[in-house]
């Protein structure tokens, strides 16, 4: 792994830092989408993580694309010819937004700056979103004359509704973690010193349920956002009978029949 990503594991949770705090954790390089990428899939591949925390270091949680090296044309921004520039769009940010998508443990922003443009549409990748107060978020793409590349625009609408992710993009403007929640771009905001705490608070409560359906149950919401109710309910079938055979499914009957806590393994 690179230095883009610090990973922290406490529990059954893993917490990813973005890790540049002199830059507000802006995305700048190739490598940085590689670090990001490998983090994310060594968190879903790892059976003992059952949630994980994306947030960042120092002040912001990530001012999105690096303008320095958009206008040197290096980076994961443009290049020389149309081309190249595509090329780096799905060679960089997009391989983080399909891994994010892919990703089957359940996710927390924790949101603790500046989320900007692809900061932004990082934390609408995750499934929960806990912001501190002093939180400044904006889809501000169209400041700088781009589009979101990253596939903010599927994204932001399936968080806010498509009218209110229209006026954020088509605006640019900046807003406080008060509107991120009035909007329910965030479902909670919190003191400063307060959102680490939380996240985890909240993943503790994930965490203490069966790993497995956890996982399916995440895959179900994931491809309820585009497929039609039939599919959901074939895929629900399936993913039920899979329940059905762990050995956590049975100790959670079995607890709650014996009216105990139950003691689950994984299996």
């Amino acid at each position: 792994m690179g230095d883009f990503i610090r990973r922290e594991t406490i529990g059954r949770t893993a917490i990813l830092h973005m890790n540049r705090p002199d830059t507000l954790n802006a995305i700048g390089t190739l490598e940085d989408c590689d670090d990001f990428v490998r983090a994310i899939e060594a968190v879903g591949d790892d059976p003992q993580i059952s949630c994980v925390i994306l947030t960042g270091s120092g002040r912001g949680f990530s001012a999105g694309g690096n303008l320095k090296a958009m206008q040197d044309k290096t980076g994961i921004g443009p290049g020389k010819q149309p081309s190249d520039t595509r090329n780096t769009y799905k060679r960089g940010v997009q391989r983080i937004t399909r891994a994010m998508m892919e990703l089957e443990v359940p996710a927390i922003a924790a949101i603790n700056g500046h989320a900007v443009g692809l900061g932004c549409d990082l934390a609408c990748l995750c499934d929960m979103r806990i912001a501190a107060e002093s939180a400044l978020f904006a889809c501000s793409f169209i400041k700088v004359g781009i589009v979101p590349g990253d596939g903010g625009a599927w994204s932001l609408a399936r968080v806010v509704g498509y009218a209110m992710a229209a006026e954020l993009f088509f605006t640019g403007e900046r807003f406080d973690a008060a509107r991120a929640k009035a909007i329910g771009l965030v479902s909670r905001v919190v003191p400063d010193a307060e959102l680490l705490p939380a996240a985890l608070a909240l993943a503790d409560k994930v965490t203490a349920n069966p790993a497995r359906a956890l996982r399916l149950t995440k895959r179900l919401l994931r491809e309820a956002q585009t497929a039609r109710m039939d599919q959901i309910l074939e895929l629900s079938a399936a993913f039920q009978a899979l329940a059905h055979e762990t050995d956590d499914h049975a100790e959670a009957v079995a607890a709650f029949l014996e009216k105990r806590p139950p003691v689950f393994t994984g299996d």
